[in-house]
């Protein structure tokens, strides 16, 4: 185990004398472990050089393992530090949209709910991808051959052309052209689904990398978005937002909630999980009331 941990340190600072430092043990020992461990795996892990060292195909297979496990670790330490003081930590691997347009307008509602837990992030600002092992439960979206267990649906991916109430107020003349504002990855149907037609497509969008900085050109009154419902919801509630047209598009997915395999499910992760849910639902049954001529489709029975 010591030459595990002593690998990932000299591994993740390619220096034997500087993984030394942090272990606090002598250049050598780290070098003779590094040795028996390559021995004893009967392979190469570091290609050694006299500036540092560089890892082997199996050295970088061996790390990303062993990074992985200390953070792990280091996770379940810190977890446990918490715990004394009193402090329950939920880590949610949540996209960077969903934390600052869903979840930061309800945050003193989440915090007076939970005035103990540590609310934590792995943020994403691409698509909702990826394992959740690091984290206790992460949204993910996933067609129905998908789902397996530990999984929990929340709604039916659905999308609204969206923008604020002082754009569509001055877009006047239907013959000028909308400012499209895009998503450079994951953008899930053609600009010609986003507003009437194509002679109505701008001829410069704006595109942006990060979900989040394109809900926010649509709140500043720049044009118009496709807005996830599972992330604008709060917005177009409170009118900050509104539907630019009736051209709703539901996919063959589900906003869903993943629970990690390799963590326990503790009880305070239900509760957050379920009022999170709950929360998201809200959302979606308000904005299906509210604009009937979406057509947005009713949530399952048995939601809660």
């Amino acid at each position: 185990m010591n030459a595990l941990f002593a690998f990932e340190a000299a591994a993740r600072l390619r220096n034997f004398s500087r993984a030394s430092e942090e272990l606090n043990v002598t250049p050598a020992a780290v070098s003779r472990m590094m040795q028996r461990l390559e021995e004893h795996l009967g392979t190469q892990l570091f290609q050694r050089g006299g500036t540092g060292v560089t890892l082997s195909e199996d050295g970088r297979l061996l790390y990303d393992a062993t990074s992985r496990a200390v953070a792990q670790i280091e996770g379940a330490l810190a977890e446990i530090e918490d715990r004394g003081k009193g402090v329950d930590t939920v880590t949610i691997s949540v996209s960077t949209a969903f934390t600052t347009h869903w979840l930061m307008p309800r945050i003193m509602r989440f915090k007076a709910a939970f005035p103990s837990v540590d609310l934590r992030f792995q943020l994403l600002m691409g698509p909702l991808s990826g394992p959740v092992d690091d984290v206790d439960f992460g949204m993910r979206f996933l067609r129905g051959k998908e789902t397996r267990d530990r999984v929990i649906p929340i709604m039916p991916e659905v999308l609204i052309p969206i923008c604020s109430p002082v754009y569509r107020a001055r877009r006047t003349d239907p013959t000028e052209g909308e400012t499209l504002i895009k998503l450079s990855e994951g953008e899930p149907y053609s600009p010609h689904d986003l507003v009437a037609g194509s002679e109505m497509i701008a001829a410069n969008p704006l595109i942006f990398a990060d979900y989040a900085i394109v809900v926010q050109a649509a709140l500043l009154g720049q044009g118009v978005a496709w807005g996830w419902l599972s992330v604008v919801g709060h917005w177009i509630r409170h009118g900050d937002l509104v539907p630019a047209n009736m051209r709703r598009q539901v996919t063959q997915r589900h906003c869903c909630f993943v629970q990690s395999s390799g963590k326990p499910l503790r009880p305070i992760v239900e509760e957050v999980r379920d009022w999170i849910v709950a929360e998201l639902q809200h959302d979606y049954r308000e904005v299906r009331q509210m604009f009937p001529g979406l057509d947005i489709p009713e949530l399952p029975l048995s939601a809660p």
